[in-house]
C-alpha cells in the first residue's frame, strides 16, 4: 500500500479556496456503488507485461471495503480491461502502436484478450456484484463500456473508485464520473500505481477538480452518517 499524505501546500489551497477539504458530508448507500478498476490478472499478476505490483498489496483492503460495503446495502462492479484484436489491428491501435512495442506489444495484447479476463483470484466477489468490460483507461467515456447506463438505471448518483492504476484507468474513470454529474469518491488506500509519488498525484489532482479522496473507514462513516438503511448484498 502506498504511504503518503496529500501535501500541506494542496490543503491550504482548498481551504483558501473553499474553506474546507472533504467535498461530502455524507453518502447515501442506496445511492452508491464501488467501482472497482482492473483489478484482473493483466495487472494484479507477477510479471505480467502490466503489472502493478502494489495492486496485490491493496487487495486485503478492497475485500474489506467490498464486505463492509455490501453489509450497508452499496453495489459493487467490478470493471476488467480487455481489447479485441482482428488480424493486424485492434479496437484500440493507438494504444497498442505507441504505448506499448515489440515483445511487451505481443504479451500485452495476449494479456488483455477478452477470454482471459476475470476479477483476481484473491479477490472477494459476490454473485450480487457487477462485471463490466471496457477498453479505454476510463469505463465512462463513450463507447468504452456499459458502465454509465448501469449506474443510471441503478439510480446511482455517488460512485467509490478503487483499484489500478491510480493514476491511469481510476483517474480516468474519476473525471469522467464527475464531468457526467455523479459525485466522486477516490478511497486511497484501495487504489494502487506504479510509484508513491504518481498516486498522489492523482489523489491531489482529484481533491482539487474532481471529487473526495478518502480512506475505508471514512467512506464507512460517511454512509453510516446517512442515517438511510439498505438491504444488505448477499
Amino acid at each position: 500500500m502506498h504511504d503518503v499524505k496529500i501535501r500541506q501546500e494542496i490543503i491550504d489551497r482548498l481551504m483558501a479556496r473553499r474553506g474546507r477539504v472533504s467535498w461530502f458530508d455524507s453518502l447515501n448507500p442506496a445511492r452508491t456503488a464501488l467501482v472497482v478498476i482492473d483489478m484482473q490478472n493483466t495487472f494484479c499478476e507477477p510479471g505480467s507485461p502490466a503489472e502493478v505490483p502494489v495492486s496485490r498489496n491493496i487487495v486485503p483492503n478492497v475485500n474489506v471495503l467490498t464486505d463492509s460495503l455490501r453489509e450497508r446495502g452499496v453495489q459493487i462492479i467490478w470493471v476488467l480491461h480487455a481489447n479485441a484484436h482482428f488480424s493486424e489491428k485492434s479496437d484500440w491501435n493507438l494504444f497498442f502502436n505507441h504505448v506499448v512495442a515489440d515483445n511487451v506489444r505481443e504479451r500485452t495484447i495476449e494479456s488483455l484478450a477478452p477470454e482471459r479476463q476475470s476479477v483476481w483470484q484473491d479477490l472477494t466477489t459476490s454473485k450480487q456484484d457487477i462485471v463490466v468490460i471496457k477498453n479505454r483507461y476510463s469505463a465512462l467515456i463513450a463507447g468504452s463500456s456499459n458502465l454509465e447506463q448501469i449506474l443510471r438505471n441503478l439510480g446511482i448518483d455517488t460512485v467509490l473508485i478503487a483499484g489500478t492504476k491510480t493514476n491511469v484507468c481510476c483517474e480516468a474513470t474519476a473525471r469522467d464520473a464527475m464531468m457526467l454529474d455523479f459525485k466522486v469518491v477516490m478511497v486511497s488506500d484501495c487504489c494502487a500505481a506504479l510509484s508513491d509519488d504518481e498516486h498522489r498525484a492523482t489523489l491531489e489532482t482529484i481533491i482539487q477538480q474532481f471529487g473526495d479522496v478518502l480512506e475505508t473507514q471514512d467512506v464507512l462513516e460517511l454512509l453510516d452518517r446517512a442515517g438511510v438503511s439498505n438491504t444488505p448484498l448477499a
